[in-house]
Parts: C-alpha cells; structure tokens; sequence
C-alpha cells in the first residue's frame, strides 16, 4: 500500500487538465523508502515519505547511517 507508516501520508487524486480542458483522472503517490529505525533498542524497518526522513535527520531522531554492529 502506498502510505508512509508515520505520518499516514498517501495517495492523492485530481485530473490532469489538457489544453482542450479535457479532464482525465491522475493519481499522485508519495515518496517512499524503506529505512530501517532503533525503536526502543530495536531495529525496525519502516516505509516513510521523503518528507518524514528530512524531519527525523534534522530532529536528530533518525542519523544519516545506523552504526554497524561488532563482529
């Protein structure tokens, strides 16, 4: 499904509209990525909006890389 896990942004609808005024429908959808996030010491990957990734890196909730566990 085309919604972001955390801020519940989704699809959007409206017509694109022709030089004629022809009205056709057109769905815009979000941008998502897949980003893996600490939750309570738990790694859990997530879908979220290019938007809600901008927020959370500069709200320092979400750093540009997670640190690489110890072999």
């Amino acid at each position: 499904m085309q919604k972001c896990e955390l801020t519940g942004k989704g699809k959007q609808y409206g017509s694109n509209v022709s030089f004629s005024q022809r009205h056709t429908k057109k769905v815009w959808k979000p941008n998502l990525q897949m980003k893996t996030v600490v939750v309570d010491g738990k790694k859990v990957q997530m879908k979220l909006s290019t938007q809600a990734i901008r927020t959370l890196k500069k709200k320092g909730l979400l750093g540009a890389t997670l640190p690489t566990e110890a072999k």
